[in-house]
């Protein structure tokens, strides 16, 4: 089976494709807060990533199907895009967070229960597997809707691993 089969029969994004491709690694690595990355590989009429980022970093779209692209110079890992993508199809990783070996993600959460700051969550693959442990950092209120942005610490070699976390409260 192809990747568009894959993504089309199965759902899950198996490698990085337009619409969802790593930001330029030499500007990554050193970028405090972190850059933008939108998993959206098909064409849909959607554009609030756009519309949302105060940068002007996710560019303007020639048509509304168009799949975003990202002028990573222009991004301030504010995570904006992050809160009110539809799809949560955007996440925002900071390579420069904390010392060797960790990053921070700022991922798109509408689950209950909410976590808490210090709390260490499940962090989990596009199909829903379990690929580390994270420890919450912060946990910002919706900047839009019910979309909370939950900052969390990761592995750093596995953040294009990682697209979710689950809260595992213990009895």
């Amino acid at each position: 089976m192809n990747e568009k089969e894959k993504l089309f029969n199965g759902g899950v994004l198996t490698e990085a494709r337009k619409g969802a491709i790593e930001p330029p690694r030499d500007l990554w690595e050193n970028k405090k807060n972190g850059l933008v990355i939108i998993e959206c590989p098909q064409r849909i009429p959607c554009n609030p990533c756009h519309t949302s980022c105060p940068t002007g970093a996710v560019k303007a779209f020639k048509d509304i199907n168009d799949q975003p692209e990202i002028d990573y110079e222009k991004c301030t890992g504010c995570a904006r895009c992050v809160a009110v993508c539809p799809g949560l199809a955007c996440f925002v990783v900071d390579l420069t967070w904390g010392g060797d070996g960790v990053a921070l993600m700022k991922l798109p959460y509408e689950m209950l229960p909410l976590p808490q700051e210090g709390e260490t969550v499940d962090c989990l693959n596009r199909i829903g597997n379990t690929v580390s442990k994270g420890k919450i950092v912060k946990v910002l209120e919706p900047m839009h809707d019910r979309t909370m942005v939950v900052h969390v610490e990761v592995p750093r070699d596995l953040v294009m691993d990682i697209r979710t976390i689950r809260v595992v409260k213990q009895a």
